[in-house]
């Protein structure tokens, strides 16, 4: 009887050791798996949705298994998210008083400025209106649109008004210069005051007139990894990019100019 035990009892291990075996058969073990996917997430300036979108391709294709996660907007927007508490590993404004908010609160590191943007007048491409200079723009009969003065494109069209020692009443003001230019896309505005790179975006569905008052109200586009980044590798991996000649060629490309 116990020669009989002994031997039901080395069966039983060597039957559990085959299906032991057998569960990993052909499945490699967890430890052996693919490197889970990379989350990076990007706020980022609303001017810079083309860019931006075209750089994170270019990241994700040399950092397989990665994804780049953008939140575009105005850039006043998403420093207050951003001081609320909303995980983020990368910030990109349109102003460097947008990155200071961000700063102040000990949330950033230390900023690059990596391009500068100025305002061109957006008008449909019949240009209706007629306008040809900033000065038009007073006429109470040109329906304007204008970014809220609290964002960058907004700051930047107070400045250019004030150097031309003009005023404007915009029949809107808008949260961002996306929003902004959509107005004169629509046709629901004669004019806008936005940014040199979305008129080169919308791809002919506006022209843009340059006025020399643009010069005095340039704005600096800052960047900077975030403190308590989720993915601090890719962050600073992804800021690496836009700084390297490779980013210069796309934003340049677009309309952004040199620091």
């Amino acid at each position: 009887m116990k020669r009989l035990s002994l031997i039901a009892a080395v069966a039983s291990v060597f039957a559990l050791g085959a299906c032991g075996s057998s569960s990993t058969d052909g499945a490699a073990p967890t430890s052996a798996a693919a490197p889970a996917e990379s989350a990076l997430t990007v706020f980022a300036a609303a001017s810079l949705t083309e860019t931006f979108t075209e750089l994170g391709k270019q990241f994700e294709a040399a950092h397989p298994g990665s994804k780049v996660t953008f939140n575009f907007g105005s850039s006043a927007t998403l420093a207050q998210q951003i001081t609320q508490a909303a995980p983020a590993d990368v910030f990109a404004a349109a102003s460097p008083a947008t990155m200071k908010t961000v700063s102040d609160a000990e949330l950033a590191g230390t900023p690059t400025v990596f391009v500068r943007n100025k305002l061109q007048i957006a008008v449909p491409p019949d240009n209706p209106a007629k306008v040809e200079s900033l000065k038009d723009l007073t006429d109470p009969q040109v329906k304007v649109a204008l970014c809220a003065e609290q964002v960058p494109c907004g700051a930047a069209a107070v400045k250019a008004l004030d150097a031309a020692g003009l005023k404007v009443t915009p029949v809107t003001l808008e949260q961002d210069v996306k929003a902004t230019l959509t107005k004169v896309e629509l046709g629901e505005v004669d004019a806008a005051l936005v940014y040199q790179t979305d008129v080169i975006a919308s791809a002919g569905k506006v022209t843009g007139i340059a006025f020399p008052e643009a010069d005095q109200a340039i704005n600096d586009y800052p960047i900077a990894t975030l403190k308590g980044a989720p993915a601090p590798t890719p962050a600073q991996q992804f800021v690496d990019l836009v700084l390297s000649q490779q980013g210069k060629d796309v934003l340049t490309k677009a309309g952004f100019e040199a620091p």
